[in-house]
């Protein structure tokens, strides 16, 4: 039994003892909001995105993409580690605020609405209307935590109202200088735009997290934590977990396609910069091929158990390779449709406590 707090993670990497995966039981297509639609991959894509906004995923991807994610949390028990559960929330249901309504999306990533830095557990503000209550779906779970003794913090509610998003947007051309369908009208921020490195976190500005919620969390944080924005050629940014991996202590994959490697924040540029391969190609049939929320480079979406173990989706051939030459443990495992909720490993899990202490990596 660990004699760790009940939540207590610094990195992401140190052994891991205590998991939150999600499930896509019951999940709703995105709605046609603007904040939404960013993510439409392709013509065909964007088309079907349009036709069936705001309906239910079909039960055959539902049923392909829950046998992946219960196959990840079985491998998680196999090694002894506690999994946790969201609740199955009515994501059909309509929700309303005095300006607006909107049905669910789904609890597919636990690692969007929800950051954990040491014992802090931080609800984020996510700029979906859609994810607006998504955070019930695991209200159990954080009282839980907060009664046996974690800090618990929530960021203000935003209003989300149209004020908060530039309604004319449309991704940019490659040339074109970067947009973002969120002003900075009021801090929005989703927590996978940050990746933890003990005192050191780094953070993407993006379609989901603006300015204001980098400098919410930079003040919430205090000055224990140093954050440093990591500048992307992403044409559509959203979450830095296919951006800016760190592996291990002193190692760090870093997309090529999405960082100019002269721009890493300085602190980074110390350790090892892994650049992976392009990602392996993987056929999709029928709507497949066309609906989903996460691009290639979902292929960089892994997961460590400790500094060694990378769970890795088993399609990613040349990742897996790549990984075993940098020294590391790949662990494939299946996990080519949960792209469809725009999610890879790393998004499906929050890793709640990992054997570690808070450490400065960069001094």
């Amino acid at each position: 039994m660990s004699d760790l707090p009940p939540v207590s993670s610094f990195n992401e990497w140190d052994p891991l003892e205590e998991v939150i995966v999600g499930r896509v039981t019951g999940a709703m297509l995105p709605t046609r909001h603007v904040a939404e639609r960013v993510w439409g991959q392709g013509p065909v894509g964007a088309l079907i995105g349009r036709l069936s906004a705001g309906r239910p995923y079909p039960r055959y991807m539902i049923d392909r993409a829950t046998e992946e994610v219960e196959g990840l949390a079985a491998l998680l028990r196999r090694e002894g580690i506690t999994v946790r559960r969201p609740e199955i929330l009515p994501l059909s249901r309509r929700h309303r605020t005095p300006e607006w309504s909107s049905t669910g999306f789904c609890t597919a990533s636990p690692r969007d609405g929800i950051l954990v830095v040491g014992d802090q557990l931080i609800e984020t503000a996510s700029a979906w209307r859609s994810r607006y209550f998504e955070v019930f779906g695991y209200r159990d779970i954080l009282n839980d935590y907060f009664r046996r003794g974690a800090q618990w913090t929530a960021m203000p509610r935003p209003r989300l109202d149209d004020a908060s998003y530039d309604l004319s947007f449309r991704p940019p051309a490659d040339g074109e200088p970067l947009r973002y369908v969120i002003n900075e009208n009021e801090p929005l921020c989703d927590a996978a735009d940050f990746t933890r490195c003990g005192r050191d976190l780094f953070v993407i500005r993006s379609n989901t997290t603006n300015l204001a919620g980098i400098e919410w969390m930079r003040r919430q944080l205090g000055p224990r934590f140093r954050i440093h924005q990591v500048q992307t050629r992403q044409r559509k940014p959203q979450h830095i977990d296919t951006t800016i991996i760190p592996l291990a202590p002193g190692k760090v994959m870093v997309n090529p396609e999405f960082v100019d490697l002269d721009s890493l924040p300085a602190v980074l540029r110390k350790w090892d910069v892994l650049i992976p391969p392009p990602p392996d190609p993987v056929r999709a049939r029928g709507v497949n091929a066309y609906l989903h929320l996460a691009g290639n480079w979902i292929s960089l979406n892994v997961f460590m158990l400790d500094p060694e173990r990378v769970v890795v989706e088993q399609n990613q051939v040349s990742l897996i390779r790549a990984l075993e030459r940098w020294g590391f443990t790949p662990i494939p495992l299946p996990f080519i449709h949960y792209k469809m909720y725009g999610a890879g490993l790393h998004c499906a899990t929050l890793d709640v406590r990992r054997r570690g202490t808070l450490e400065s990596y960069f001094d």
